[in-house]
């Protein structure tokens, strides 16, 4: 299935909270800035896996490309928070 961008902001909705359950912990903007990297990971995951050939497996491969960039996000934005508030 080809999704366009409003498809891949709803899958990233979802993906958001997802990335959320599998990464507990406090963020320093919870779930809502959670849910803004689900989309943002999301969209970007689905242009990657769209170029190279991965972007039309279905709902539930469009759901773990999401994920799977909103999970990396999350880690990056953890990443530099984290230094940011201890430096």
């Amino acid at each position: 299935m080809d999704y366009g961008i409003l498809g891949w902001i709803v899958i990233g909705l979802i993906a958001g909270a997802l990335a959320k359950f599998i990464m507990p912990g406090r963020d320093p903007g919870g779930i809502i800035v959670t849910i803004l990297l689900g989309i943002v990971g999301a969209i970007i995951g689905g242009f990657i896996a769209s170029a190279i050939g991965f972007g039309a497996g279905g709902n539930i491969w469009n759901l773990l490309i999401a994920t799977l960039g909103a999970v990396i996000l999350l880690w990056l934005y953890r990443v530099f928070t984290s230094r940011r508030t201890i430096g």
